[in-house]
């Protein structure tokens, strides 16, 4: 039950404090969040693409 609970948890945080989180990485290294996730994701996205292509 636990294992179910916490990770709901942590995400409802994450999604309810996202705009801060995004503030403080961009203050501390001058990039927005966004772009890492968005990058991350086509990338993902491209490897699971190419291996179910070969």
């Amino acid at each position: 039950m636990v294992k179910f609970i916490v990770p709901a948890v942590v995400i409802f945080l994450v999604v309810l404090f996202w705009e801060k989180i995004n503030e403080v990485i961009y203050k501390k290294f001058n990039i927005k969040i966004n772009y890492i996730i968005l990058i991350l994701s086509i990338l993902i996205l491209g490897v699971i693409f190419a291996l179910l292509y070969f």
